[in-house]
């Protein structure tokens, strides 16, 4: 469940990380459920009907972008993916969560709002990326006209770290 990281904005779907990972990987079967746009809240307001849908043995979060980028209280965000964390742990699945980070003039929100993905994944017990578009670092190139949209060839890097930390969770 994520946003348009996820979602493979800009690109076409088999373009995108997610797609990417479920070519690459026997283990594991993605079923993409992310949205352009969404937010924590969002995500949770769709997670239950997900999980009856799909029965995932793992669920991917990738959500607070956009409540980052629209200064959500961060008790909030946490509020809300701590409630999918536990759905889909009550639904028997392991949870890998995916940290994100603002850009720096967002100030002391944006190095609370990266920690907080910490926090919350110590707190619930879940696997962690801290930060996601770690691997592209501040390669301009990377990225999409927007620099906030990692471009097709930034994508396979992206499913190595997921499929890295997939691996990784107990």
């Amino acid at each position: 469940m994520g946003d348009s990281l996820s979602a493979a904005y800009g690109l076409r779907p088999e373009q995108g990380w997610v797609a990417l990972a479920d070519a690459k990987s026997d283990k594991y079967g993605f079923h993409n459920a992310s949205i352009s746009g969404e937010t924590s809240a969002g995500g949770r307001s769709r997670i239950a009907d997900e999980l009856k849908r799909v029965r995932p043995d793992i669920v991917v979060i990738e959500l607070g972008a956009n409540d980052g980028l629209r200064g959500l209280p961060l008790k909030q965000m946490g509020a809300n993916l701590g409630w999918m964390i536990g759905s889909a742990k009550a639904a028997g699945a392991r949870v890998l969560l995916i940290g994100l980070q603002l850009p720096p003039n967002f100030g002391v929100y944006a190095r609370d709002f990266q920690r907080s993905y910490a926090l919350i994944a110590q707190r619930l017990d879940t696997g962690l990326i801290p930060h996601f578009l770690a691997p592209l670092g501040v390669e301009r190139n990377w990225f999409q006209a927007d620099n906030l949209h990692p471009v097709a060839e930034a994508q396979p890097l992206l499913a190595d770290e997921v499929l890295a930390a997939l691996d990784a969770l107990p």
